[in-house]
């Protein structure tokens, strides 16, 4: 098959199954500790087989922007998605951003299956779903989410029985095994039909709960590096990568380090003068209660100048930005992007005002988040031995995570 350009970038067919997964939310340091503690067996022998580097999320640092950045091979300044929630400056609503309608790339996936690749793509959470299936035209493009894995059809998923196929129930959408049930039922497919390309996106809700090292967090790893050995003897090429990191951003006392911007800002400059949006708002806020490490505000007739100077004042703010600076610094779409971006320190989440954020499903954990600069370092694995050009790429040029596609279909021996 002749090699297919999809965003300026020229892929190769596959010689054989390519399979990524994105560890939602896997910090480096939950591999660092798993292989240090000895829990991560397959990992290991493909890391000694292959190549596990660092790589660097998109910003955000959210799910939405940078699972589409890994689909698409490009940054959101290139596909539009900035935010798991943004504000419509058309209609100066705020919604969702889990609709194909903002997306502006076409995606690896679906370029390939519109050539006829058998194609699947498995994600943990529902929202992610239409992004992930976004110009599915090719009926054999498998699309569907663990979380709604009792309601696939083959019209709008490509296959169906998938509860009997895995062989367990649906799991619940606040847990591991969510992300368990995503590897399994990509294994099961697998052995089923040869896929050209399968993606399968995991949940972070261990990650948001239970820091690097915890029995819960190796745990969950040690039976994620099963379903790796798995995977890895179905002659397969293995491409692993995170959407974002994580960082604690509780004090010592163990409550929520929170600068609640909103609340900052209209004490300053009076109340309906600025809007703050948080881009990490989703339907799944037992996670991380909305609290993130960056933040949109939008000005209302005040001196953008004089609003920033204020921000970057604030304990915990780590950078302050306006929309131009930010879009040529993070790739950021520009008519999608604030009057001001805000990043808070690694430590630190952001908020809008106290009475809106309901912390109390955080339980007796800390909270874990991202969204920032300091949670952009990610695990970037390739299961088999790079060729020399992309070996020296990994030496002379910045790694992305959505680089993944590119090094496992183009740049392996």
């Amino acid at each position: 098959m002749e090699p297919l350009t999809i965003n300026n970038l020229c892929y190769r067919w596959p010689a054989r199954p390519v399979v990524v997964i994105c560890a939602d939310g896997c910090d480096p340091e939950y591999l660092e500790c798993g292989l240090r503690d000895g829990i991560l067996p397959n990992l290991s022998k493909l890391i000694c087989k292959g190549m596990l580097a660092t790589a660097h999320s998109a910003m955000p640092s959210f799910t939405n922007p940078n699972n589409v950045s890994i689909i698409t091979g490009v940054p959101p300044s290139c596909h539009g998605i900035s935010g798991n929630y943004f504000l419509d400056a058309e209609t100066g609503t705020e919604v969702m951003m889990d609709d194909p309608r903002w997306l502006r790339s076409e995606t690896i996936l679906a370029a390939f299956a519109a050539r006829g690749a058998r194609v699947g793509a498995i994600s943990a959470k529902n929202k992610l779903c239409k992004l992930l299936g976004a110009g599915r035209c090719n009926p054999t493009f498998v699309c569907f989410s663990a979380e709604c894995a009792e309601a696939c059809t083959i019209p709008d998923h490509g296959v169906e029985g998938i509860i009997e196929m895995v062989g367990r129930p649906q799991p619940e959408v606040y847990s591991g095994d969510l992300s368990l049930f995503v590897l399994d039922a990509g294994i099961r497919l697998l052995k089923r039909q040869r896929f050209d390309l399968l993606y399968l996106s995991l949940s972070d809700y261990i990650q948001h709960k239970h820091p690097p090292g915890s029995p819960e967090a190796n745990h969950f790893f040690a039976q994620f590096d099963v379903r790796v050995g798995m995977l890895s003897s179905l002659d397969i090429i293995l491409g692993i990568v995170a959407d974002h990191g994580m960082s604690d951003k509780s004090q010592h006392d163990g409550s929520p380090q929170v600068i609640y911007l909103q609340d900052e800002l209209q004490n300053q400059f009076g109340v309906e003068r600025t809007k703050v949006i948080l881009p990490i708002t989703d339907p799944y806020v037992v996670h991380h209660g909305a609290l993130g490490g960056f933040a949109r505000v939008y000005c209302d007739n005040l001196p953008i100048d004089q609003v920033a100077t204020f921000i970057q004042q604030l304990p915990g703010i780590e950078l302050t930005l306006a929309r131009a600076d930010a879009c040529q610094r993070f790739s950021l779409p520009s008519d999608r992007e604030a009057d001001l971006v805000v990043v808070s320190k690694k430590h630190y989440a952001i908020g809008t005002q106290r009475i809106h954020h309901d912390l109390q499903a955080l339980g007796d954990h800390r909270l874990r988040s991202h969204g920032g600069m300091s949670e952009q370092p990610v695990p970037f694995l390739i299961s088999h031995p790079l060729t020399r050009s992309y070996a020296d790429r990994l030496q002379q040029t910045p790694l992305n995570n959505y680089d993944i596609f590119d090094f496992a279909i183009n740049g392996v021996l």
